[in-house]
């Protein structure tokens, strides 16, 4: 059986509030008119108002004795009877009869009345793209809703979505099933046995995660890939199998053991498995592309050491040509006749080696005087050759632009493998390479014929090959990261109809002239107002030589009652541990619902509030099973911790754990005086990681290896998603994503950063989503600011401007910045996904440059507006000041194994900083209710409290908590009602 608690079938809450009660049960003139019509005696007239309101507010009728307190007393008094009416005991005739007036006058149908066949068509289509139960239970809840039909009872939901899943499921386990033969049946049945001699089975090699990017591990993956090729299923076994049951399928496999797949039925354990392998599949050609992307980077790396070592070594020739040189100036100088001047310069030359000596060392710097490392690539790439090339064979790469240059340069490579010569014997089509790939790799005969030099050539491919992999114009077919992101797009036939009303929401003029038009005006119109309020400003100012200055604003300092009315807080607030704070805010907002069985089903562990609270608690301050099973009394084994971890929660489950408590949190009243929740901000710290994944990568700012946890922080402190990326990605690919993915009552519509969350594609991207992209840029003056028209001069700011907008750009690929906008709206692909080929330089993407295009106007509005507003630029500090804030604060709780990530497995990883957040944002939901209400007792014992005074306050408090010592749960304790309401001087 689902969890109700999972799901959004309506129940009353436990302690409901004044507002929520006035909101939600006081009956309306017509409802009383319709009571006092219906029934004269006070206790039925009560029963009456009580079954319409809890109607409402459920969508079917609740059990009296069911209906909170708190709720009989509002409803009584709204009805205005007195405190000893009680509701009437109904016999079943009556209350069958109430049930049929309320159903008429509220318009709503029984659920008898076609409620069934209208819930089971809702799950059977929505089962088709879920897998969930609670997620299909709340379509079918949806849609009853909105026919207006009487919700059942939740078993008997339940019952249907598990029968209708079932034979959904069921179909696609005997679709898959008709298509294998004996002889592959057999083939995976062998997956699950333990040979002899051996430790695990075959299953165990499938699910291998893939190590550091070393050239050993490079050949081991490949190694692998093969061997998944060799296993049973392909692409044909699984047609009509929607990717998301695909993804469910092969999950369930990959959290379960040999010995649990066995006990499936045939069918099932058969889909679950090739659904694995073909899972295993795409994330290896993902892992094989980004490895041999990072040791290409890494031949690069080596070859530009090997310069500079050069450069050192000729340091001396160098500086021994100049003092001959020297000599010879000084000859010519003392010596005017050309006879004497040349006899004495031939003893100088002479002297320092002869003439073929100084020829040699001027060569020999010559080579290496400027920056090309390239010639030099060839010794550190000899070692990878034949492994790349095995690569190249292996993975399917596909050009996704017309030019086919690169493709062919492989396969040309291919072909000449064995090929001995210096150079090449084909002409070949160098569109891909850059000029000085070209100058390096191309060179001139005596006759003056081009010959290309076959060594540096193949370096040359490779190197192209790994951009355009990075930039998207190559693809690897098969995989997902590195798939053709054009494949992921809505055609524009699906886009078309929606581009109207999308453009409505967003406020963008739903034409390619409109907005082009729209955009240039706008520009037009604030780079005239800034260079109109240029002397009023007085903020920036220009130089002679063109460079804008910035004056520095001073910061605020703290009030006097704003430091009493903290150090006051800070002396009340009450002591608690991690795991208290944890169980009060569980009990308050019940964030452990979502945790369970993969499946979907109820949980079958004993005491499972108590069971989730400690992992989180364990995983969250990165404590680790072992650990904190020694620090629990005996409470819990590791076992039952890391078995929690592994089968009941994932990083979709962690983050709607962490909805609740934001939504809880957007209910306070505190919260509501340090911002809007209108703006959030992004920004990455790093946590230490060990270097055998594929994922750690040495940070050149921080130093080590590790991973960036990439935080969206509201303007109300309060976390609203992270997520766990490499060192080496530009932080601004995953900006969109955290607001885009946020599904929270918090909705920020303006995002700031620092200069590592932006690009001019992001900026282009978050216009078109209706986003406002607001960084903190280190260095702004070097940015180009871009004029609306190339005629138009400015009094003032006119030093500023470097370069004009590309419009008619903009307007060609008008529909292509559409689609690809709906696209992501419509979940078809993720923001990252598409900024991560768009944050490459690309000559071939015309998208890439036109997004380019669309982001130098953007960010040209941005900055002009950021140097002539002192508010806006005081609201970015603060805003990024936050997270930054946040930050520490997440890591205060993150104290366990030295703050190190040691799972090697990146789902992993991604779920440790999301058990984090959980842990933080449990603490801050804690601290906001005990500021509440120590400020609350304040303001009774006589403080005056000011707005200004709470706004100088933070959540970010961590002097009550307790760390440390033997770690004690009590679930069943229950903490006192949390007060919303915050009412100050002014």
């Amino acid at each position: 059986m689902a969890s109700i608690e999972r799901t959004a079938y309506p129940q009353f809450k436990r302690n409901p509030v004044v507002r929520e009660l006035v909101a939600a049960y006081t009956p309306t003139d017509a409802e009383l008119a319709f009571v006092a019509e219906s029934t004269r005696q006070p206790a039925h007239r009560l029963t009456l108002a009580i079954l319409i309101k809890t109607f409402q507010r459920l969508g079917y009728f609740p059990a009296l004795d069911e209906v909170p307190p708190a709720v009989v007393r509002h409803i009584r008094g709204a009805l205005k009877l007195r405190v000893q009416v009680k509701p009437a005991v109904l016999a079943n005739a009556s209350r069958y009869r109430y049930y049929r007036r309320i159903r008429q006058f509220l318009q709503v149908r029984a659920y008898s009345d076609g409620g069934l066949k209208i819930a089971a068509r809702a799950v059977y289509e929505a089962a088709a793209v879920m897998d969930n139960p609670a997620d299909l239970i709340n379509v079918a809840i949806e849609q009853l809703v909105r026919d207006r039909v009487e919700l059942p009872a939740f078993s008997t939901l339940d019952r249907l979505t598990r029968r209708i899943r079932t034979l959904v499921n069921g179909r696609y386990f005997a679709q898959i099933e008709a298509r294998l033969t004996v002889d592959e049946k057999q083939r995976l049945e062998g997956l699950l046995q333990v040979e002899e001699g051996r430790k695990k089975s075959p299953l165990h090699a499938i699910k291998r995660l893939p190590k550091r990017a070393s050239l050993q591990h490079f050949q081991e993956l490949i190694d692998h890939i093969a061997e998944l090729g060799e296993l049973v299923g392909s692409e044909l076994h699984l047609a009509g199998i929607p990717e998301i049951k695909r993804r469910h399928f092969a999950a369930e496999a990959r959290a379960l053991d040999a010995s649990e797949l066995r006990k499936f039925r045939p069918a099932k354990r058969y889909a679950v498995l090739v659904c694995l392998i073909h899972r295993a599949r795409v994330q290896t050609r993902d892992d094989l592309a980004e490895m041999f992307i990072k040791r290409m980077g890494n031949i690069h790396n080596r070859g530009r050491e090997e310069l500079e070592r050069l450069r050192a070594r000729y340091r001396e020739k160098t500086e021994a040509i100049v003092a001959t040189m020297s000599d010879v100036v000084r000859v010519l100088d003392h010596h005017p006749g050309d006879t004497e001047a040349g006899r004495e310069i031939r003893r100088l030359v002479n002297a320092h080696g002869g003439v073929q000596t100084l020829q040699a060392d001027c060569n020999a710097i010559a080579a290496h005087s400027g920056d090309n490392h390239l010639p030099l690539l060839w010794p550190f790439y000899k070692s990878h050759r034949a492994t790349i090339l095995r690569m190249v064979r292996m993975l399917d790469l596909a050009s996704t632009t017309e030019d086919r240059s690169l493709i062919d340069a492989i396969e040309l490579i291919l072909t000449q493998e064995r090929a001995r010569g210096d150079w090449l014997d084909e002409p070949v089509d160098l569109a891909f390479t850059t000029q000085l790939w070209r100058k390096s790799i191309v060179h001139r005969t005596e006759q003056g014929e081009e010959r290309i030099h076959r060594r540096l050539f193949e370096v040359c491919v490779f190197s192209s090959l790994a951009n355009e992999l990075k930039s998207g114009d190559v693809a690897v077919r098969g995989s997902e990261t590195y798939a053709d992101y054009r494949e992921q797009l809505l055609p524009w036939e699906q886009c078309e109809p929606m581009l109207e009303d999308y453009c409505g929401q967003v406020g963008l003029p739903a034409t390619a002239v409109g907005f082009v038009n729209a955009l240039q005006s706008r520009l037009m119109q604030v780079a005239e107002l800034t260079d109109q309020g240029y002397l009023e400003n007085g903020q920036v100012v220009i130089g002679e030589d063109g460079i804008p200055v910035l004056k520095r604003s001073k910061a605020k300092e703290m009030s006097s009652g704003a430091r009493a009315l903290e150090t006051a807080i800070l002396d009340r607030l009450r002591e608690r541990s991690v795991i208290e704070i944890l169980c009060d805010v569980a009990h308050w907002t019940r964030w452990t619902r979502h945790f369970g069985p993969l499946s979907g089903s109820d949980t079958k562990i004993e005491q499972p509030t108590e069971r989730y609270v400690l992992t989180a608690f364990t995983y969250g301050c990165n404590l680790g099973p072992a650990q904190a099973a020694r620090h629990l009394r005996g409470a819990v084994s590791a076992h039952m911790l890391s078995f929690v971890n592994r089968r009941h929660v994932d990083a979709n489950k962690l983050a709607a754990a962490c909805r609740d408590i934001i939504n809880s949190y957007a209910g306070l009243q505190l919260p509501k005086f340090w911002g809007d929740g209108k703006s959030a901000a992004a920004d990455g710290t790093k946590y230490d990681l060990y270097d055998q994944n594929l994922l750690a990568s040495y940070h050149i700012r921080y130093g080590g290896y590790g991973g960036i946890a990439y935080h969206h922080v509201s303007d109300t402190y309060v976390a609203l998603f992270s997520h766990f990326i490499p060192c080496g990605v530009w932080e601004a690919v995953y900006i969109i994503d955290g607001l885009l993915k946020n599904t929270s009552d918090i909705q920020p519509d303006t995002v700031h950063a620092d200069t590592q969350g932006q690009s001019l594609p992001v900026f282009g991207l978050s216009h078109l989503l209706g986003i406002q992209l607001m960084p903190r840029i280190r260095n702004w003056r070097e940015y180009k600011f871009f004029r609306p028209d190339e005629d138009i001069r400015y009094e003032h700011i006119e030093p500023l401007f470097r370069d004009t907008v590309d419009w008619d750009l903009i307007e060609t690929h008008w529909k292509d910045l559409m689609q690809v906008v709906l696209s992501i709206k419509t979940g078809k692909i993720a923001a990252s996904t598409l900024l991560r080929k768009l944050g490459n330089y690309s000559r071939k993407n015309r998208l890439y440059q036109a997004f380019k295009a669309l982001g130098a106007a953007v960010r040209t509005l941005f900055l002009l507006q950021y140097i002539s507003n002192r508010e806006l630029r005081e609201q970015i500090t603060a805003s990024t000041n936050k997270v930054e804030a946040y930050n520490g604060f997440a890591k205060y709780f993150f104290f366990g194994g030295e703050g190190v990530i040691a799972d090697n497995d990146p789902v992993e990883q991604e779920k440790a900083v999301k058990y984090n957040d959980l842990v933080s944002n449990a603490v801050i939901f804690y601290n906001v209710v005990e500021q509440t209400r120590i400020m609350k007792s304040l303001i009774r014992q006589g403080w005056k409290i000011t707005r200004e005074d709470v706004a100088s306050l933070s959540p970010y408090v961590t002097s009550h908590v307790k760390r440390f010592g033997d770690y004690l749960i009590d679930v069943e304790a229950i903490p006192e009602p949390y007060e919303i309401e915050l009412a100050l001087a002014a």
